[in-house]
C-alpha cells in the first residue's frame, strides 16, 4: 500500500521504505546511514526486503554529491559464505552509484565463533555516491610523531636516499577500517535500544554523519530499527527522516529519541 501522507523533517514514520521512498521528493537528501536485514541474519519481526526497488528510490531520493551508507554483512551456510553484499555493491553501481569506498566495521567484542575457521569480527561499510560527494570532513587521529625531521627524499636507484627537512603533522587522517565495542556499553547504554535484535553502534553512524553532512543537512534512514541514526543527526545538529516497516521498532526509535533530548539538555 503506498505511504500517501503528509513528509515532515525530523519525524519517524511507520511505512515499508520503498513505499515511503516513492512519497518522497526526488534529490532530497544528503546521507544515508542504514544497515538492512541482510541475508536473515537476524528476525526483524518477519519482514524481508526487496534489494533492488530499495536500491533504485534510494539513488532517486538522494542529492547530486550525497551518500549512502550500506552496513552490511553476509551469511554462511553450509561452510558458504553468501556473497550477497558484494552483489548488492555492485548493483548499487548499476542504478547510478559510485561506489565511493569500501570500509570495515571491525567489532572489538564479537561473540561469535566457527570451529573451523576464524572468527568473522567485521561487517562491510560501503560508501555509495551519487557523482563526486559534496562534503567531506575527515575524522583525524593523533600522529606518534609530530615536528620536523630530516625525511627520505627522491630515492635513487641504487638505493640511496636523499633527505630533505619536512613536517610531520600533528594529525592525520583515519583509515577505513573503524573499530567498535559493541553490545551495552558498546552499542549504546540506552536500555531499551536493546529490545531490537541487531543495535549498531551510535559512534558509527555518528562518525559517518560527521564525515558526509554538515549541520542543517538531511539524514535518512529508511529501516530505522532502533533508531540510532536518528538519534545521532539529533545530537549533532543535523534534520532527519526515517521509517520502518515494524510498528514496534518505530516506537523503541522514538522512545530513544526522547532520551536524546535530555542530552542535548546538557550540551
Amino acid at each position: 500500500m503506498r505511504f500517501t501522507g503528509t513528509i515532515k523533517l525530523n519525524t519517524i514514520y511507520h511505512a515499508d521504505c520503498i513505499d515511503f521512498m516513492q512519497a518522497m521528493e526526488e534529490n532530497s537528501v544528503d546521507l544515508t546511514v542504514t544497515s538492512p536485514p541482510y541475508d536473515e541474519l537476524r528476525h526483524y519481526n518477519g519482514y524481508e526486503f526487496d534489494f533492488m526497488k530499495i536500491a533504485e528510490e534510494l539513488f532517486r531520493v538522494t542529492k547530486q554529491g550525497g551518500i549512502v551508507v550500506w552496513v552490511v554483512g553476509d551469511k554462511v551456510k553450509n561452510g558458504n559464505r553468501s556473497l550477497n553484499s558484494f552483489r548488492q555493491a555492485l548493483y548499487f553501481q548499476e542504478v547510478g552509484f559510485n561506489v565511493h569506498d569500501v570500509m570495515i566495521y571491525r567489532k572489538k567484542n564479537t561473540p561469535f565463533m566457527r570451529s573451523n575457521a576464524y572468527t568473522n569480527c567485521f561487517e562491510f561499510m560501503y560508501v555509495l555516491s551519487k557523482g563526486s560527494p559534496k562534503t567531506f570532513n575527515p575524522l583525524k587521529e593523533a600522529t606518534v610523531r609530530n615536528g620536523f625531521e630530516m625525511l627520505p627524499h627522491n630515492k635513487r636507484a641504487d638505493g640511496v636516499n636523499k633527505k630533505i627537512l619536512k613536517e610531520l603533522k600533528k594529525e592525520k587522517t583515519l583509515t577505513n577500517i573503524w573499530e567498535y565495542a559493541v553490545g551495552w556499553g558498546g552499542s549504546s547504554t540506552d536500555k531499551v535500544a536493546f529490545k531490537h535484535p541487531a543495535v549498531f553502534p551510535e559512534k558509527l553512524a555518528e562518525d559517518h554523519i560527521l564525515s558526509w553532512t554538515n549541520e542543517g543537512d538531511i539524514v535518512f534512514d529508511p529501516m530505522v530499527g532502533s533508531g540510532t541514526t536518528c538519534k545521532m543527526a539529533k545530537l549533532n545538529h543535523r534534520k532527519y527522516i526515517a521509517c520502518d516497516v515494524s510498528e514496534e521498532y518505530v516506537v523503541i526509535a522514538e522512545q530513544r529519541l526522547g532520551l536524546s533530548k535530555k542530552q542535548l539538555a546538557l550540551v
